[in-house]
C-alpha cells in the first residue's frame, strides 16, 4: 500500500454510486488522495447498520454500481474494502434456511447459538464474562426449524454471528475473500474480528484463539494478495501486540489524545504514545463510529494496567466534547441515541475542535506527521459540522457524523479557505519526500514536534497545542521553507 494518505467514506453519501465517488475523488481530491477505503456496499448497503449488516457480502449493490466499477477506481488508487467477519444480516439466504429448517439445513453450523458455545449451560459469571460493545448479553431468541433458540448477536438484533471455524462459516469467508480479490482491492480491513472467537469461561473478545484466527485469516488473505488491516477498539497494548502479527492496525488511540492535548495544552500523554506506538498502523482522528475512549483507557482485565489518559482525563475529554460541539455530541451519545457504543462519543472531529480552522488544520498536522498511512474520513476531509436534521430524522447516534453530500455541496465547500488549506497540506503529505524517511518527535512545554528526514530531504512540525499554532519547516528546491500559518500559506511541496 503506497505512502499516501487514504480517504475513507460511504459510496452513496459523498458521491451518491460507486461511480460518482470514483469521479469525486479523482476531480475533487485529486493528488491529495492515494487511495479509499469504501465502507460496505454490498447487498444492502442501507440494512440495520448502514452496510455492515450484508445480505450478501460476495455482490455490490446493484443501486450502488457493480464489481467493475471497484475495479475502475482500483486502477487510479489502492482500494480497502472491509471483510465482515463476525457476522452477516438475519435477512441472508443462509439464516432464513436455518430459520425455516433449523437443523436440518446445511448452514445450521454456521451461526453461533447459547448451546453452541456453553452445551451445559453457564453461570452467571461466565455471562458476566463476555465481553460486547453494547448494553446487555449478546443474545436475541429466534425459531430455528419450530425450535426456540437464543441466537448470538455481538452487536444488533439483525446481525448474526457466524461460527467462523465452522464449514459453511469458513466457505463463506473464503468466498468474500475471493470476490475481492477478484475486484483487486489492495487491502482487506477485518471488521469487528475481535469478537468472532466464542469460548466458554472467557471474555468472548481478543482471546488467544481469536489472535490464531487472525493470523490464518491473515495468511489466507495475503495468498490471494489482499493486504490486512484489522479494526479492533481496545486496550491500548492490545493494539501493540496485534500489529506485530498483521500488515497493519488502526491508531485509534491517536483521536483523543489529540483532542486531550488540545483541551489541556499538555502534549505530553500524545508524546508517550508516540514513543510506544506501532509503526505499521493506519492513523485517524475521525472515522464513521465515533470518537473512541476506550483505546486509551485502562484494561478491564483482572490485573490489568492503567490507560494512556487516567480516569479523570478521559472524563474531561468527553465534557470537553460535549463542551466543544455546544451539547449536540450528548444528543447523540449513549442511551440517548440507537445504535449506541458504550466506549464512543458521536461528533464530527471539526465539531469536537470547536469548529475552529486553525485547530482542525493543527490536528490534521499532528496526524499526517505522525508515522503510519493517514486515513482520513470524507466528513473530515470537508471540516464537516454535525448534521443534527440526520441525526433527528433517524435517531441513530452515528448520523451526526454521516452527512450525506451533494457534488454542488462538495464543489461549494473545497473552495473555501480551510478545506483549500487542508487539502493542500495532504497533497503536501503525498508529495514530499522526506516522508518516506523516518521520524523522531520530542516535547517542550506545550510545544509537539515532529521531524522527518530521508537524505538531503526535510519536513518538520512544531505544533502548540496550547495555542493551535503550528509552524512547518521544509526542504525545496535546494533551500527551506516556512509557514507559520497553515490556513493563509499553506506548504507546497
Amino acid at each position: 500500500m503506497r505512502n499516501q494518505i487514504q480517504l475513507i467514506t460511504y459510496a452513496d453519501r459523498l458521491g451518491g454510486t460507486l461511480a460518482g465517488t470514483t469521479e469525486v475523488v479523482r476531480e475533487v481530491f485529486g493528488p491529495a488522495l492515494g487511495g479509499v477505503h469504501l465502507l460496505p456496499f454490498f447487498t444492502p448497503f442501507d440494512g440495520a447498520d448502514a452496510g455492515f449488516d450484508p445480505v450478501d457480502h460476495t455482490q455490490v449493490d446493484p443501486r450502488l454500481g457493480s464489481w467493475d466499477d471497484v475495479r475502475a477506481l482500483s486502477e487510479t488508487h489502492d482500494t480497502v474494502v472491509d471483510v465482515i467477519v463476525n457476522h452477516v444480516s438475519s435477512s441472508s439466504a443462509e439464516f432464513q434456511d436455518v430459520l425455516a429448517r433449523g437443523d436440518e439445513s446445511p448452514y445450521a453450523s454456521m451461526f453461533l447459538t447459547f448451546d453452541a458455545v456453553f452445551p451445559d449451560g453457564a453461570t452467571e459469571e461466565q455471562l458476566a464474562a463476555i465481553y460486547r460493545p453494547r448494553p446487555g448479553l449478546p443474545f436475541v431468541p429466534v425459531t430455528m426449524g419450530g425450535k426456540r433458540r437464543l441466537a448470538w448477536v455481538t452487536f444488533t438484533p439483525q446481525q448474526m454471528d457466524i461460527d467462523v471455524h465452522s464449514e459453511p462459516g469458513a466457505a463463506y469467508l473464503e468466498s468474500v475473500l475471493q470476490a475481492l480479490a477478484g475486484a483487486n482491492v489492495s487491502l482487506v480491513r477485518l471488521d469487528a474480528v475481535g469478537y468472532a472467537i466464542k469460548k466458554a469461561g472467557g471474555t468472548c473478545f481478543m482471546t488467544p484463539e481469536t489472535f490464531e484466527f487472525i493470523d490464518a485469516f491473515s495468511t489466507r488473505a495475503r495468498e490471494l494478495g489482499l493486504e490486512v488491516l484489522v479494526e479492533v477498539h481496545s486496550y491500548y497494548k492490545r493494539q501493540v501486540e496485534i500489529a506485530a502479527k498483521v500488515d497493519r492496525v488502526y491508531d485509534f488511540a491517536l483521536p483523543p489524545l489529540v483532542l486531550h492535548a488540545f483541551y489541556s495544552g499538555d502534549p505530553a500523554p500524545l508524546a508517550a504514545w508516540l514513543d510506544i506506538r506501532p509503526a505499521n498502523a493506519v492513523t485517524v482522528l475521525d472515522t464513521h463510529d465515533g470518537i473512541g475512549v476506550i483505546d486509551v483507557g485502562a484494561s478491564d482485565e483482572p490485573g490489568g494496567g492503567p490507560g494512556l489518559l487516567a480516569p479523570a482525563q478521559i472524563n474531561a475529554l468527553v465534557e470537553g466534547i460535549h463542551e466543544h460541539t455546544r451539547g449536540q455530541s450528548r444528543l447523540a451519545t449513549g442511551a440517548v441515541a440507537s445504535n449506541l457504543d458504550i466506549y464512543q462519543v458521536n461528533a464530527t472531529f471539526h465539531a469536537a475542535l470547536g469548529s475552529d480552522a486553525a485547530r482542525s488544520l493543527a490536528a490534521r498536522c499532528i496526524q499526517f506527521f505522525t508515522p503510519g498511512i493517514p486515513q482520513v474520513y470524507y466528513v473530515g476531509a470537508l471540516l464537516g459540522e454535525n448534521d443534527m436534521d440526520l441525526l433527528a430524522r433517524t435517531q441513530v447516534g452515528r448520523d451526526i457524523n454521516r452527512h450525506y453530500y451533494t457534488r454542488a455541496e462538495i464543489d461549494e465547500t473545497v473552495q473555501t479557505p480551510a478545506v483549500a488549506a487542508l487539502l493542500a497540506l495532504m497533497r503536501f503529505r503525498n508529495e514530499h519526500p522526506a516522508f518516506d524517511g523516518a521520524a523522531a518527535h520530542s516535547v517542550a512545554g506545550s510545544v509537539l514536534t515532529i521531524a522527518w528526514t530521508n537524505g538531503e530531504h526535510g519536513a518538520r512540525m512544531d505544533c502548540d497545542v496550547a495555542t493551535a499554532v503550528v509552524t512547518l519547516t521544509w526542504t525545496a528546491g535546494g533551500g527551506e521553507k516556512t509557514t507559520h500559518d497553515l490556513l493563509a500559506a499553506p506548504p507546497v511541496a
